[in-house]
């Protein structure tokens, strides 16, 4: 039999295709995973992938020997499933984004098992799109416009960014009353540097200011918010993740101009378990939580609009 990890990332890598994704799947490195697949290769001495630079593709035998290893994972889930039933204890597996499940779910969710103490709740977080077909994750949660084929996808709340900064950046003077003026302040970037220049752009300001494409970067929302919270800059957040900071006073709203986007963060789950009960319950708080929060800020209804 082999290690059951190298069979683990063996599965996960190609159902993503990727090593860093599956490892961001299994909450391990790439190098790890890259470990595990040798392993397995050594194991049963084949080759499972082509690595061809960055690209990856299976082998003739990997093609073979993914789907009965894939079938046995998801059988194994199911039984577990089963038995799960059988001892009258449910268990709802969620996952979500980092920063959002760090910033706006976990502070939340002590309300939930509170109201619903025979679900046994059970979060996961990664970047990675969490694969439902695939079974042990009953519900999502993604960030995204919310057309996810064959998911059924409720919203939360909608992402609108807004420029937030700590108020000493500010240096005591008053705020910047115009677009164009936050050029002159330290600006934090997203990973790609997409989110300044558009944001110019909707608040009519030409040329874009070249402070929009220079400066720190970060690849999560987190990271921004925590330079941020250190004085290094303005950053552009989903306001449903700064409220807290801004309702301490440990950020302000450099300027009450957002960034309104399509974008929102979704509830999903298959819609063939979309009533299964301990899976309603959930979206039933998650939403209200989420008309909740939204309800209570005018920017974030505003940039809806």
């Amino acid at each position: 039999m082999p290690p059951l990890n190298a069979l683990r990332a063996f599965e996960a890598v190609a159902r993503l295709g990727s090593m860093k994704r599956a490892a961001g799947e299994l909450s391990v490195t790439p190098g790890a995973v890259s470990q595990q697949i040798a392993l397995l290769e050594q194991r049963l001495g084949v080759l499972l992938f082509h690595r061809r630079d960055r690209a990856l593709a299976l082998t003739e035998a990997g093609r073979a020997y993914f789907p009965p290893v894939r079938s046995a994972f998801r059988q194994i889930v199911e039984a577990t499933r089963r038995v799960n039933s059988v001892s009258g204890a449910p268990i709802l597996t969620v996952s979500a984004p980092p920063a959002f499940a760090a910033v706006w779910l976990v502070p939340r969710l002590g309300a939930f098992q509170a109201r619903h103490p025979t679900i046994d709740v059970r979060l996961s977080t990664s970047r990675a799109l969490a694969d439902l077909d695939a079974g042990g994750t009953d519900v999502a949660i993604r960030h995204g416009q919310g057309r996810w084929k064959g998911l059924r996808a409720d919203r939360i709340v909608t992402a609108a960014l807004v420029p937030v900064c700590n108020p000493a950046l500010l240096g005591g003077r008053p705020p910047p009353s115009r677009a164009e003026e936050l050029a002159s302040l330290p600006l934090l970037h997203d990973g790609q540097r997409q989110d300044w220049p558009l944001w110019f752009q909707a608040h009519e300001v030409q040329p874009v200011p070249r402070e929009a494409f220079s400066g720190a970067s970060f690849d999560d929302q987190m990271l921004l918010l925590r330079a941020a919270l250190a004085g290094q800059g303005v950053a552009l957040v989903t306001e449903a993740l700064a409220r807290p900071e801004l309702a301490s006073g440990l950020l302000a709203r450099a300027l009450d101009l957002p960034l309104p986007q399509d974008s929102a963060y979704w509830l999903v789950c298959l819609q063939a378990a979309a009533e299964q009960p301990k899976i309603v319950a959930f979206r039933d708080w998650v939403l209200a939580e989420g008309a909740a929060d939204q309800a209570a800020d005018p920017v974030t209804t505003r940039g809806e609009r």
